[in-house]
């Protein structure tokens, strides 16, 4: 065996014990370790992921180069990201859509959390990082997200055989919403039986294309509109939105246990407003306490996804139809919100994945 055999071979097992922090896995556990090879000046190593991996090698790289070493010796590291997201299960009782791969509903117990500013970044992170990504606003009576992705005048087309309607596009991401069809003044004064089926003829009758995810921007609360919702979408996994007082802590748990009644796994917990930074003078303030996402998350078992700040500019971003992902890619802001996404599909890439397309459809006939 040759010294560069060796030297591969001690770096494969120095990688397999490196604790991806996304993950909460070793890149053994994971099995993502690919091909090594090694050079007298370089060793060349490929690690794919179940999630979106653009941006990440760069974060990664001094990482991994310090936990290699002394495997590593003077040799630098050549690293290749790959991604590979598949399509994980959904309820027993429903199937995944033919052309989406994970649906994740972004939900809050009540309303002024900022979901729906965190399900468009969580979308906006994705396609940013590499994943073919859609957004579906489910806030029927009360429909942001035209207006929060910079489309509030658009409408959508009809595909090819004029059957299903074909989504505008806004910074990479297909978008639908039911106020693209509707007079932004007008009420939506309809009882809960038509919501639902609004919602899944929005849902069903749009042409999204191949997406690797479609983020659902659920209604708040956890009433019969949104039990319903739960029960007839299918969804991989499920995000919830709080700030940290005690009061929307309430009322975020209820949002999970709705979820956990209808068998859908919540991926973890967003704690939103988490910390102000003052733009003048850079003092940290906990203006609505904090800890609060991490005890809730503690408490039931399930991950902090992330601790995003409040700060007006990402209110500005979001009325001036650019939320921050795109506005301020290089801010700390959106740093905030990459890393939850990243975080966030990591979550799910551990979990089971759906395996249904892999068996024949049995059919039985009288004869």
């Amino acid at each position: 065996m040759t010294d560069a055999a060796v030297t591969a071979s001690a770096i494969r097992a120095k990688l397999s014990s490196y604790h991806d922090p996304y993950l909460a896995q070793t890149l053994g556990q994971a099995k993502a370790i690919g091909e090594v090879v090694v050079s007298s000046a370089a060793a060349a190593v490929e690690l794919t992921f179940g999630f979106p991996v653009g941006g990440y090698a760069l974060e990664l790289r001094p990482v991994l180069e310090a936990h290699l070493q002394p495997e590593l010796g003077l040799r630098r590291l050549e690293l290749t990201l790959r991604a590979n997201i598949t399509a994980h299960a959904v309820q027993k009782t429903l199937k995944p859509i033919a052309s989406v791969k994970n649906v994740i509903a972004v939900a809050s117990g009540k309303g002024g959390v900022g979901k729906s500013t965190t399900a468009a970044n969580l979308a906006l992170a994705w396609a940013a990082q590499g994943a073919r990504v859609g957004l579906l606003d489910a806030d029927i009576y009360g429909p942001s997200q035209p207006l929060m992705m910079g489309v509030p005048t658009s409408k959508p087309t009809l595909d090819a055989d004029g059957k299903q309607m074909k989504p505008p596009l806004a910074h990479g991401v297909a978008v639908m919403s039911i106020g693209f069809m509707i007079d932004a003044e007008q009420p939506m004064v309809w009882r809960g039986p038509m919501v639902t089926q609004a919602l899944t003829q929005l849902l069903g009758d749009t042409s999204w294309g191949e997406l690797d995810y479609l983020v659902v921007d659920m209604p708040p609360g956890t009433g019969d509109i949104q039990l319903t919702l739960a029960q007839r979408v299918p969804v991989s996994g499920a995000v919830i939105v709080t700030t940290p007082q005690d009061i929307a802590l309430l009322d975020a748990r209820k949002g999970l246990k709705m979820f956990e009644k209808v068998d859908v796994r919540v991926l973890g917990v967003v704690e939103n407003m988490s910390v102000h930074v003052c733009s003048n003078c850079g003092h940290k303030e906990h203006l609505f306490g904090s800890g609060g996402g991490a005890r809730m998350a503690e408490q039931y078992g399930v991950r902090l996804l992330g601790e995003l700040p409040l700060d007006i500019r990402i209110r500005e971003d979001a009325d001036g139809g650019a939320p921050t992902v795109v506005a301020e890619p290089g801010s700390a802001r959106a740093l905030a919100y990459l890393q939850m996404a990243r975080r966030t599909a990591a979550r799910l890439a551990t979990l089971n994945k759906d395996y249904s397309t892999l068996f024949p459809k049995i059919t039985v006939e009288a004869t």
